[in-house]
């Protein structure tokens, strides 16, 4: 259940834990947790996506270590059996990201969903929001590292020419294609060699919820024709709507764990 719908969660918020990881792009000059702070659904716990990625790197939202994912968890006091679902208020869709990072940590599938339509939705259906600020008793999060979700520079370098995967770019076509300058300052434009280019935007209708799976079936036949597809991997800028690929991947082949290249274009790019 990669998904839930606005009307499920209304029904459901006491029986769920509610994570809200708005996270925006640095140009848009919008602060997720400011934002959080004013209006958010009722006992929704903040996750902050930049201080939630590992610290000693230069490269943007990189996924921390396993005990630190424990401790970042357990301080939101989420358990092991919790069913959660993630939301945002972002034009990137940031809740998928924060969705693989608890499938990646071995949080059961089934139990980690994306509220479909994030707050906009929410908002314009007019349900309830708060600026309460939700206590959180300390859990014992124990973590279940999947390093095959994640490929790195090497592997990624090394399938250039044994094509054991698909690798599959969520950003714009005109910076896959090169004919603009990256955001990212220190970056050449372009792409992986061999790679595939879907933006993410594709798989969105305008109200920002998912296609229904006959359309999204559509989008990623552009890039291979049997559905059934598992070895796909997503990249993007910095590692978050290569996520967005991947839930709407997900909700047309139940198979798949999601898989990305962890570094992306933040990392492949630079000059």
């Amino acid at each position: 259940m990669s998904l839930v719908e606005t009307d499920w969660l209304d029904k459901n918020l006491k029986n769920v834990k509610i994570i809200d990881c708005s996270w925006h792009m640095p140009q848009t000059k919008r602060n997720g947790f400011h934002e959080f702070k004013n209006r958010h659904i009722q006992n929704a716990i903040f996750f902050d996506l930049d201080n939630n990625s590992k610290k000693n790197t230069k490269l943007p939202h990189m996924m921390v270590k396993k005990n630190d994912w424990e401790k970042i968890v357990s301080r939101m006091g989420i358990n092991n059996g919790d069913n959660i679902v993630i939301y945002d208020n972002s034009d990137v869709i940031s809740s998928c990201r924060c969705w693989f990072n608890f499938i990646y940590f071995g949080h059961n599938p089934k139990l980690v969903s994306v509220l479909n339509g994030g707050f906009e939705k929410w908002i314009k259906e007019k349900r309830k929001i708060t600026n309460d600020l939700t206590e959180i008793k300390i859990s014992n999060y124990i973590a279940i590292e999947k390093k095959k979700l994640i490929k790195d520079k090497k592997m990624i370098d090394q399938n250039i020419n044994t094509q054991k995967f698909k690798v599959i770019d969520a950003r714009s076509r005109e910076r896959f294609e090169g004919k603009i300058t990256e955001p990212r300052q220190g970056l050449k434009s372009g792409s992986i060699k061999n790679s595939f280019c879907i933006p993410f935007k594709l798989c969105l209708n305008n109200d920002k919820t998912f296609k229904n799976s006959k359309d999204l079936k559509k989008v990623f036949e552009t890039c291979y024709k049997n559905e059934n597809e598992k070895n796909i991997v997503f990249s993007c800028g910095s590692g978050v709507t290569a996520c967005v690929l991947a839930l709407a991947y997900s909700l047309i082949n139940d198979k798949y764990l999601p898989c990305i290249y962890d570094g992306s274009w933040a990392e492949y790019g630079i000059i």
